[in-house]
């Protein structure tokens, strides 16, 4: 806590001029005691302490100073428990600030500033920004920085995970954006480049080690604990928060990713260069684009791949949501090769199904075909997915059916009336309709579509039309081609004339 300048002259005056003692001052001034000794030991003024008044920890302390020097981590509980086995009586609370003042200070560590030549080193780092709401899924915001050692030049992109699959390709929008690769990246020890360490036996991440054998850079992990030695992207990081995210507004990730690319080419670029004043970081960039290695001719595949198991139905697990697969494929293995837009479903190099990225979760994601071959194979798998589709559209159907079976009502009409509803007036329209229906105790489609009526009249929309016929009336109302009387025509010109009949 600060202390008021003040407040700090008034303490320093009534210590040093009046000759009060600590506890005088703090109760006078309403003020800790600690907050009193800080001031005057911060001003080196001598505190007063009455020579009559020995502490008790006195005849204890070469013993905790010994403790402490051989093991200066150990807590104050744990030595408290040791000098009570010795005899001290003296309370927990006291002793423990006691201990503090004795406890040994770590020396100042004085470091070199480093530095490095133009194109040999970038430092890589993730950054945690929160999370996103995406529907029912709360997403990580992770922050991928890669930072130029030398010119400072900073790039930054947003993912929703940090996967190694997200990481490498961080990487690669890096090195495009740079137009080149920098001789040596310097990470910290997470898991996404470095698997296993012990002392100076390192096991990388094998994905990493081929990033970095297809674009030929150097991977070189930090010391444990030496934070210093990467210290331009964490200040790099701290400069994100502090510059960029701080109060930005943003509708998705791709607009988020927009403002960024924007911020890092402008705002970022134009900031003054440290090793230089007159120059800028884009100048600086510049001038070291030049010494970054070329980049590669072709592109490295990128991709998370997994194993997913398709069970007794046409869909696999991935990322929190279900996919469709063909009927034919239920109970075999298969592979996902997914990117930040798309999922791919292979079944070895074959592709079977191509889907956009869902990032919500216990979401199903279909492919019409798929469904409808499985309905052609199986007639009877017409009933189960009607009560899915209700289930995905108005989750209160599934209460009302179970009313209506406990009814004795009949299951199958009434799935069917739910589902014209809901092809009329929509999924968002029917759940609160089923609620209202539910309320009431009528567990029945009329119920419900009462409800819908009144909601559509006090909202003044007009009322809906069926867009399609039923399948008798379509037949009835089918167009009939005219057939051409031509023919008829010809017919009577052929015809041979017939003698006349003489009149009676």
């Amino acid at each position: 806590m600060t202390i008021a300048p003040d407040l700090v002259a008034q303490i320093l005056r009534l210590h040093t001029v009046e000759k009060w003692r600590v506890g005088t001052i703090a109760r006078q001034l309403h003020v800790h005691r600690d907050a009193v000794r800080r001031v005057l030991a911060g001003n080196c003024a001598p505190v007063h302490c009455s020579p009559l008044r020995a502490s008790r920890v006195d005849p204890y302390r070469p013993f905790i100073l010994a403790t402490l020097a051989k093991f200066p981590t150990l807590t104050a509980a744990r030595l408290h428990a040791m000098v009570a086995e010795r005899g001290f009586v003296g309370a927990g609370s006291h002793f423990r600030f006691l201990v503090a003042g004795m406890r040994p200070r770590p020396s100042a560590q004085a470091y070199l500033r480093l530095r490095t030549l133009a194109g040999e080193q970038a430092q890589v780092d993730w950054g945690h920004f929160g999370h996103l709401q995406i529907g029912r899924a709360r997403r990580p915001l992770m922050a991928f920085v890669m930072v130029l050692s030398h010119c400072r030049m900073v790039f930054l992109r947003f993912f929703l995970d940090a996967r190694t699959d997200s990481f490498l390709r961080g990487h690669a929008l890096a090195f495009a954006a740079f137009t080149g690769v920098p001789r040596v990246l310097l990470y910290d020890n997470l898991k996404s480049a470095v698997l296993e360490r012990q002392g100076d036996a390192i096991r990388f991440n094998p994905a990493l080690l081929a990033l970095a054998g297809h674009y030929c850079f150097e991977p070189r992990p930090v010391a444990p604990a030496r934070g210093n030695e990467k210290g331009r992207v964490e200040r790099a990081i701290r400069y994100i928060r502090d510059s960029f995210f701080a109060g930005r507004e943003f509708t998705d990730l791709a607009d988020l990713n927009a403002q960024a690319q924007a911020w890092c080419l402008n705002t970022a670029a134009d900031r003054r260069w440290p090793e230089d004043g007159a120059l800028s970081v884009r100048q600086a960039f510049e001038a070291e684009r030049g010494k970054l290695l070329a980049l590669p001719q072709r592109e490295f595949a990128l991709g998370e791949r997994v194993a997913v198991a398709v069970g007794k139905t046409p869909y696999i697990r991935f990322d929190l949501n279900d996919y469709s697969v063909p009927h034919t494929h239920v109970g075999r293995t298969l592979a996902v090769l997914a990117d930040e837009q798309t999922v791919r479903i292979l079944d070895g190099a074959a592709e079977l199904a191509r889907h956009a990225r869902c990032w919500d979760r216990g979401q199903t994601i279909e492919n019409p075909a798929h469904v409808q071959r499985l309905l052609e194979h199986k007639r009877a798998a017409r009933v189960h997915r009607a009560c899915d589709r209700l289930a995905q559209a108005a989750p209160a159907a599934a209460t009302l059916l179970e009313r209506a079976a406990a009814r004795g009502d009949n299951l199958g009409s009434i799935t069917a009336a739910l589902l014209r509803l809901l092809e009329r007036y929509g999924a968002a329209a029917l759940q609160p309709a089923i609620l209202d229906a539910l309320a009431r105790d009528v567990p029945h489609p009329n119920a419900v579509r009462l409800a819908l009526e009144r909601a559509r009249e006090a909202s003044g929309q007009p009322p809906p039309v069926a867009l399609a016929l039923p399948e008798h009336v379509a037949r009835r109302d089918a167009p009939v081609r005219p057939h051409a009387l031509g023919s008829y025509d010809r017919q009577i010109d052929q015809t041979p004339d017939q003698p006349e009949t003489p009149d009676d």
